[in-house]
């Protein structure tokens, strides 16, 4: 594209050079900035790439959008402008040709069930013949070929790139899990959403909010940027045992479904049976009552598979077809994920890492534990420390507690721990300065018959150490492998 036509959509700049010049591409990420790229320098809470434009230059890139002009040598043409990411959403969706827009576009937001949600629909997709996509915690994935990513939710120009190549291989759908930092950090910007779902609001990531209101603000900017164009069909999805639903309805202009378990809503889970294999209820439509058999396990997933389905259902696919196909969908890895049922105890990992969601969990699992129940939670470092005796407390439920690091970052591991453990109800808990280690305890005192749940971290694939370092880190294979050397089978595999 020429870029005197992309930047013509940016009415206030400065340009320092000519834009008499092909673009292909557009980049925030100086080490893929070459010929034909756009580079979009920003300062951000640690670097500020400003300082790489001269490696750009010299690596062929010609036009770089900046926030002030730099010193420069080189073929190179620079744009100034004030907000230089608000910028690159701009042009990255008119270079790709608004591909949100292309496609049925899901975003879940919560602080719990995000992941769970927002893979269902996926699965959902794909069990109807359909190509799908969805990114989030878990990476980035089209139909069944996946890949990791670093957030949740990437930056803007990363972000629009993931859906064009949805759209690109004939996504039908594409599933966004939508945090927090990204809402507040526009990360979104461009992603013109066809429906928003929202899961829960419990205490979390103060740390960077700072108070409750800042977060559950943040978590509303996805109903209140779904816009005013009723011309336009979006819906929003509400879950009306979380208050916070309330002030939700109030943001978007658009028709919002309800769903609920303990209070009343247009859709409802009633007379629900639940077994380590899955649970079975009726739900309550406006098209009348369905039966819906499900894989997941646990009381939580009875309402993040209410929110798929309603989701789904939305968008004009039949009622009867969804729920069939609920019934064969794959779990959702590393979220109450029973690893090899043929071991003689039941070792599970979660992604559950804030009180409630603990809480949730222990409910989900504690029915079935045959003996004792075994549990193993983790505190992230450089994080709002307020919730973490509560998550202690939660984690007394069981019957042998193990506190460890999860992510501890550049915190002292003891301090994390030791945190964990003023919430202790009982002294029948022991801390690990290293989650490997508690890992290995917790296989180590369990006989058969026992539950053992792994918590915090799900299948991420890393611990973060000082200096922020990515270590490779797999709960499920550390617990396998213990567990195989303790009672036979495996072996494991990565």
């Amino acid at each position: 594209m020429d870029a005197n036509v992309l930047f013509e959509k940016i009415k206030v700049k400065q340009v320092k050079g000519t834009l008499n010049r092909a673009v292909d591409d557009i980049t925030t990420d100086s080490r893929t900035a070459t010929t034909g790229s756009i580079f979009v320098a920003s300062k951000g809470y640690t670097v500020d790439s400003h300082k790489f434009c001269q490696d750009v230059v010299d690596n062929g890139c010609q036009i770089v959008v900046v926030n002030r002009t730099l010193d420069l040598s080189g073929d190179v043409t620079q744009v100034v402008v004030p907000d230089t990411l608000r910028v690159a959403s701009l042009l990255v969706n008119l270079l790709y040709q608004y591909p949100s827009k292309q496609l049925v576009t899901y975003g879940v937001t919560g602080t719990n069930g995000k992941t769970s949600i927002a893979t269902m629909i996926h699965h959902i997709y794909r069990k109807l013949g359909k190509n799908s996509a969805y990114l989030g915690t878990n990476g980035f994935q089209i139909n069944e070929d996946k890949t990791k990513g670093a957030n949740t939710t990437p930056e803007t120009v990363a972000l629009t790139k993931k859906i064009n190549e949805a759209v690109e291989k004939s996504a039908e759908a594409m599933t966004l899990e939508v945090s927090s930092h990204g809402l507040s950090l526009g990360r979104l910007s461009g992603v013109d959403f066809d429906v928003a779902i929202f899961s829960n609001l419990t205490q979390d990531h103060l740390d960077f909010h700072g108070t409750m209101e800042a977060y559950g603000h943040a978590k509303s900017l996805l109903f209140s940027q779904l816009g005013e164009d009723l011309s336009r069909e979006k819906f929003a999805i509400l879950n009306n045992d979380d208050t916070f639903s309330d002030y939700l309805r109030t943001v978007t202009p658009f028709e919002t479904f309800t769903y609920g378990i303990e209070n009343d809503a247009q859709f409802k889970a009633q007379n629900i049976i639940e077994s380590l294999q899955g649970v079975t209820f009726d739900f309550v439509t406006p098209e009348g009552t369905k039966v819906v058999k499900s894989p997941y396990v646990g009381r939580f997933n009875v309402s993040n598979i209410m929110a798929a389905i309603i989701a789904v259902w939305s968008k004009g696919i039949a009622m009867q077809d969804i729920i069939e196909a609920v019934e064969n969908l794959e779990p959702v890895e590393g979220r109450l994920e029973v690893l090899d049922p043929e071991l003689p105890i039941d070792l599970i990992i979660d992604y559950a890492h804030t009180a409630d969601g603990m809480d949730k969990l222990i409910d989900a699992v504690k029915p079935f534990a045959k003996q004792r129940l075994i549990f193993l939670c983790g505190m992230a470092g450089e994080r709002d420390m307020t919730k973490t005796p509560e998550m202690g407390r939660v984690a007394c439920r069981a019957d042998y507690v193990i506190f460890t690091p999860d992510n501890p970052a550049n915190d002292d591991p003891k301090k994390l721990t030791a945190e964990l453990a003023k919430g202790a109800t009982h002294n029948n808990y022991i801390e690990f300065e290293d989650r490997a280690e508690g890992i290995r305890h917790a296989i180590e005192i369990a006989e058969p018959g026992d539950t053992v749940v792994l918590a915090s971290k799900g299948r991420e694939p890393y611990q973060i150490m000082p200096g922020h370092v990515k270590v490779p880190h797999r709960d499920d294979l550390i617990g396998l492998e213990a567990a195989y050397k303790k009672f036979g089978g495996g072996p494991v595999e990565g």
